[in-house]
């Protein structure tokens, strides 16, 4: 019963400390001006994917616009109507747009987490138990170095149908890599320090002694990768939409420029250009924004350059 409250008291312990922590961390980022607009940006691109579709003023798909004649309203540049213009189908650019953020934030935020959270728990396996165990796991992770991602992606998806959570699953199997590589190195070397050997030496097992002694100590650099996997995923879904693979039932930000350039349209009609593309920018910039800030905490030598 003591060891069982011995327990409890230090998780709480531990879970005040990552609080503070947090709280810390979020005080240093919110200092940086520019990651104060990279925050800002998110939190309305976070906005736009959970209620973007019910805000567009018309069916991005179904709905078409016409003139007053009856006639479709192609290629218009903005109006009253159409405050974005609309697509060479009568298609409004704007309920595009809405209804296309939420595609890509899906894509962006389980394409992130998943990628953060494979490469976090593969980095920490074989970083922590080295051996035949890191032997395998660094082996998977090298192979999935010498493929190619859009290649494969689009091998794979040439034989079954494209989707939002199948394009999300194919982006998290290629980009974990990234993050456990990282994690691996930064396990090897807390592994060797005092506390963790103690924790060891006390009888703690390779759970215990890997989640709540090692972890903690390299959890700051895998929310950094996964922030930044957020940004690769958007990217990665872009591409793949561009390229005509995305998903057919769905409007997404890279599948209006897929749409525009097959159109013809990529030098003439910037307003059906300008909203997917400076969206899709915006984002990507802005978790490199908020990534840097958060870097600068994990790594305490960025700060002191400046």
């Amino acid at each position: 019963m003591s060891e069982l409250a011995f327990d409890v008291n230090e998780t709480r312990e531990r879970l005040a400390e990552n609080l503070s922590r947090a709280g810390e961390i979020t005080r240093v980022v919110l200092q940086d001006d520019a990651a104060k607009v990279g925050v800002a940006v998110l939190v309305a691109f976070t906005f736009l994917g959970l209620f973007g579709p019910q805000l567009a003023p018309h069916h991005p798909i179904e709905d078409t616009l016409r003139t007053s004649d009856g006639g479709l309203l192609r290629m218009s540049p903005p109006t009253s109507e159409a405050p974005l213009g609309t697509t060479t189908y009568g298609k409004d650019v704007l309920s595009q747009f809405l209804a296309g953020a939420r595609p890509t934030f899906i894509v962006g935020v389980f394409g992130g987490l998943g990628t953060g959270v494979i490469g976090f728990l593969v980095g920490l396996t074989s970083g922590y138990f080295g051996g035949e165990v890191d032997e395998v796991l660094m082996r998977m992770t090298d192979l999935t170095f010498a493929l190619p991602f859009l290649p494969m992606a689009l091998l794979v998806l040439t034989f079954v149908q494209p989707s939002v959570f199948l394009i999300t699953a194919i982006i998290v199997a290629f980009f974990w890599k990234m993050p456990a590589r990282v994690i691996r190195s930064e396990v090897m070397t807390v592994r060797e320090r005092t506390f963790v050997k103690s924790a060891r030496a006390s009888g703690a097992g390779h759970g215990r002694t890997m989640f709540l002694h090692v972890a903690p100590n390299v959890l700051g650099i895998g929310f950094l990768y996964t922030a930044y996997a957020v940004s690769w995923a958007i990217a990665g879904q872009a591409s793949l939409a561009f390229l005509g693979f995305g998903d057919p039932t769905a409007t997404s930000w890279g599948r209006m420029l897929q749409q525009v350039f097959e159109s013809g349209g990529m030098r003439e009609a910037w307003w059906w250009v300008l909203p997917p593309a400076i969206g899709i920018a915006a984002v990507t910039t802005s978790v490199f924004l908020v990534g840097r800030a958060f870097e600068e905490i994990v790594n305490p030598e960025l700060r002191s350059e400046q």
